[in-house]
């Protein structure tokens, strides 16, 4: 993996979404953080990172069970930029000709909060994903589960203070993100980026093809 062409041009981008769940309506996002990492001469290297608190709509209201889970509350997101605001300017610090991809864990979640605002962030819609959970189940088997918590208590990874807010999830996604590339390489189960698609890619959304009616009406 370490000498794989296509792996050492590739900027893996660690990213993670809170979320409002309003009944009706897909998942509204209400903060945001991204880490991107290149892999140089033999370790990790922060290429960049941006975090941003989102307004949700009024139609998403944060609810008390929101913040009881990540301790965002109405107040303050009241004065917090719109989603437009925030996934645009996101979306501009993805360069053309670099190779992206973004990491998550449990990445179907990420996958569906993006194509719903790919208005906003039409690049970053475009970029197919890693998903850290099929990844560690195909390294290190045999766990009980493959939760965020559960892995960082195997890799021995400290639990931040701050769990379930964006910045501080991205920080110990990439940690774990880390560690199973390590252990991939140095026991030389997944050779090269094909390979670590094949195991944990997940096509984003956008990508996918349109599902054509088979009838006009």
């Amino acid at each position: 993996m370490a000498s794989n062409p296509a792996f050492l041009e590739t900027a893996m981008v660690v990213l993670d979404f809170e979320a409002t769940t309003p009944a009706g309506h897909p998942p509204q996002p209400i903060e945001v953080a991204a880490l991107a990492l290149r892999y140089e001469a033999g370790c990790w290297r922060e290429a960049g990172r941006s975090s941003s608190l989102i307004r949700p709509p009024a139609f998403a209201p944060v609810t008390a069970a929101t913040t009881a889970l990540n301790g965002l509350t109405p107040e303050q997101l009241a004065t917090a930029p719109p989603p437009a605001q925030v996934l645009s300017a996101l979306d501009q610090r993805f360069t053309t000709g670099t190779r992206y991809l973004l990491v998550a864990h449990h990445a179907a979640t990420e996958a569906n909060l993006i194509y719903h605002q790919r208005e906003h962030c039409p690049t970053l819609a475009r970029i197919n994903l890693i998903d850290t959970i099929p990844l560690a189940k195909h390294l290190v088997p045999g766990l009980d589960n493959y939760r965020l918590d559960t892995l960082l208590a195997h890799f021995a990874i400290p639990r931040p203070v701050d769990r379930h807010r964006a910045a501080a999830d991205v920080e110990v996604t990439a940690q774990v993100f880390m560690r199973l590339i390590d252990a991939a390489d140095h026991e030389g189960v997944v050779d090269d980026l094909a390979g670590l698609v094949t195991i944990a890619g997940r096509t984003a959304k956008a990508n996918q093809p349109t599902q054509q009616h088979l009838f006009e009406l």
